[in-house]
């Protein structure tokens, strides 16, 4: 029989069986932990593996993309004239108005007050003779006091639809006049155009080269013209682009082993093989334009000078240096099939013209008649002692922004543009305090500049851990990109700003044919400032609804949103929260405030609803400009706002033409009432569009009693 010892030696021996214990489990947990290391390393390694494939994979995608890039750019170099004479030639047709206007649409103004009904005010109550009979005059009492507000309430409708519809009249007939008036304008043109005149024909025959929509962006449209009338035939120079619109680089491919991608340069006779191509395809292509629009007959020949704005090899100095000259009957051009053509031969050979054999060495040919030997009439385009921003080529439009920013005192280059990551020119600022290195892109456009492009910029500036950005046009920002840019590190600068920028530096730049763009709003005097439209639009003066305000331009805020709801739009200007008077509560029976800065006006362009705003007229104590819409109680009894939806501010210049679209917040049932967004004044002038969606289930009455206006 056994039993538990409990001697010393028992003891003993239980500690030795603990230690034994512990030491095996130990060593299960060192084992345990080489098998977790071991799997770890294996999980790190496969996953460095695949970390190291895709980034390979990622590299050698963006080297075929770039790859591609290139070769659709010479691809469509060898399609230009092809893709141009698939183009309908340009007629005076294009150029005609409609006579035609926006329809009045009164809105709440055409719908008569409701009178009240005599059924519905019958005596109620009463168990006498006597009670019956007060009850039955209360009754008429009521219905009296009610017919007669409704009355009011009907003449005061009249009054306000019958001095709306005498605006709207006024406004209709300014606009038919000028209508009338441009097309009068065009027939005396097609008038002198037929009889001859030589300022007529210049005139039109640019205005075609111009119109047509076959040039790429960035090639240059500069243009010296004049008629022969005795002759009929046209004379003119013409800019032809610079070889940089042939790629240097044919090829890109992505090296592992340097972790760096290898740029193939293209061949050099390739690149002058391309370049010449290009060039005699710009001379046909023009020689194309100008005969198809010749819808009246008047040209019997053209002679084409097509010229480069380069250094001259042999003087050292900036020249116009003649690449091709040609001199066309219109007999012998009819008789080609440019769809099918060697640009070069056909050039050279069936036209007998000249074409510089190395015009990417700037080698220059003889050119022909030039239009100053036409003696008179002699018109150019583009040209001048001040270069215009926008026809200037896009590598010295870059250049310049950079000379700019040297002029400032800082460190500028511009970006290798094979590979620049859409950077156009780095800038170092050596100030300690506020400098540091900023990135700046370039965007020559004609219309407003999208938000799209400041979010790019902005996210290029994080990449590349840049201080600040900046964004150059030659045009202008919405209230949207200014809104996107507030508080972060970017600045925008329009084209009428940098066209002033330059001028304080000793820099030249001009915007347009007239030294200046064609904005819809003066820079910086509210949303979309600086949008001009360039040099030669042909929309002559022509005003928006209601006339101009005085000598300035005017905004039309129109309103768009899906769904059958019928609302009430309406502008409070407002010194921060509270409206400036009752007077400033824009409605429709207040459809303008003092000064007219803000009016109700009919909606054009598929708009439900508009305000005019003159932004640089608004009253000096004003800060804001309030949106805010409400259910119309009459058409939409009993309605919400669930069916607001897909609503925008659609901001449109004088003319009509949309600038930017301002999204609104969607309506939400239960409310009648919301604000759509604001308007707000920024420290140097400018105004950014700050968006509302506050909804309120009060109606109109709850939601302007926010901004201090009560409604009885």
């Amino acid at each position: 029989m056994s039993r538990r010892s409990s001697g010393v030696a028992g003891v003993w021996a239980e500690a030795q069986r603990q230690q034994q214990r512990q030491r095996e489990a130990q060593q299960r947990a060192v084992v345990q932990g080489e098998r977790q290391r071991r799997a770890y390393e294996r999980d790190l390694a496969r996953m460095q593996r695949e970390q190291q494939a895709a980034y390979r994979q990622g590299r050698e995608a963006d080297a075929r993309l770039r790859t591609e890039e290139l070769e659709a750019q010479v691809a469509a170099l060898g399609a230009l004239l092809a893709e141009g004479c698939r183009a309908a030639p340009f007629r005076v047709a294009a150029l005609t108005r409609p006579e035609q206007v926006a329809p009045f649409e009164p809105g709440p103004l055409g719908r008569p007050v409701a009178m009240p009904d005599p059924a519905h005010y019958q005596a109620q109550g009463g168990w006498t003779a006597g009670r019956r009979a007060q009850a039955q005059q209360e009754a008429q009492a009521r219905y009296q006091h009610d017919w007669h507000a409704a009355q009011a309430a009907e003449a005061h409708r009249v009054r306000r639809l019958a001095e709306y519809r005498a605006q709207y009249d006024a406004w209709a007939a300014q606009q038919l006049a000028e209508v009338r008036a441009h097309n009068a304008g065009l027939a005396q043109l097609v008038d002198a155009l037929r009889a001859g005149d030589p300022g007529a024909a210049v005139d039109y025959f640019t205005a075609a080269l111009y119109a047509s929509g076959a040039w790429p962006e960035g090639f240059p449209r500069q243009v010296t013209a004049a008629f022969d009338r005795g002759a009929r035939r046209l004379v003119l120079d013409w800019e032809l682009p610079s070889i940089e619109v042939v790629p240097e680089v044919k090829s890109v491919r992505y090296v592992a082993s340097s972790d760096q991608e290898k740029e193939t340069a293209r061949p050099v006779t390739q690149r002058r093989a391309l370049y010449r191509d290009a060039l005699a395809q710009c001379v046909l292509l023009v020689l194309r334009d100008l005969f198809a629009a010749d819808e009246y007959g008047v040209l019997d020949s053209v002679v084409l000078n097509g010229f480069v704005d380069d250094v001259d090899p042999a003087t050292g100095r900036r020249a116009e240096i003649f690449l091709a000259s040609v001199s066309v009957p219109r007999a012998g051009f009819a008789e080609l099939n440019l769809g099918q053509v060697s640009a070069v031969e056909c050039l050279v050979e069936a036209l007998r013209g000249q074409l510089s054999a190395r015009p990417d060495q700037r080698a220059a040919v003889r050119p022909g008649r030039r239009p100053a030997d036409v003696g008179t009439g002699v018109v150019s385009h583009g040209g001048g002692g001040e270069p215009d921003l926008f026809t200037m080529d896009p590598i010295e439009f870059e250049g310049l922004v950079a000379e700019l920013f040297r002029a400032r005192g800082m460190q500028a280059l511009t970006t290798q543009r094979s590979n620049d990551g859409g950077v156009d020119v780095e800038a170092l600022d050596p100030d300690p305090i506020s400098g540091g290195r900023i990135i700046v892109q370039v965007k020559r456009y004609r219309n407003t500049v999208p938000p799209t492009a400041v979010r790019d910029l902005y996210g290029t500036v994080q990449a590349a851990g840049a201080n600040k950005g900046v964004l150059v046009t030659t045009s202008g920002f919405g209230p949207g990109s200014y809104g996107f840019a507030e508080g972060k590190p970017l600045t925008l600068v329009s084209g009428v700003e940098l066209v002033e920028l330059l001028h304080q530096h000793g820099l030249r730049g001009r915007l347009g044919e007239g030294g200046s763009p064609v904005p819809a709003q003066r820079a910086g005097s509210g949303p979309g400032a600086g949008t001009g439209t360039g040099a030669s639009n042909g929309t002559g003066d022509a005003e928006g609804v209601g006339g101009s305000e005085g000598s300035h331009d005017f905004n039309l805020l129109g309103m768009t949103w899906s769904g059958s709801v019928s609302l009430d739009v309406c502008a409070l200007v407002c010194w921060g929260g509270r409206v400036l008077g009752e007077e400033h509560f824009v409605f429709f029976n207040n459809p303008e405030n003092p000064g007219s800065s803000v009016r109700m006006v009919p909606g054009v362009g598929g708009d439900r609803a508009a305000v005019r705003v003159v932004f640089d007229a608004l009253p000096e104590g004003a800060d804001r400009l309030v949106l805010v819409a409400a259910v119309d109680p009459e058409a939409n009894p009993g309605q919400d706002l669930a069916g607001f939806t897909h609503a925008a501010i659609c901001l449109r210049d004088a003319v009509g033409r949309e600038l930017d679209r301002l999204p609104v917040s969607d309506g939400r049932a239960g409310e009648t009432a919301l604000v759509l967004g604001s308007f707000r004044r920024r420290a140097g002038g400018d105004w950014d569009f700050v968006p509302g969606g506050g909804g309120y289930r009060g109606g109109l009455a709850e939601l302007v009693a926010q901004f201090g206006i009560t409604v009885a």
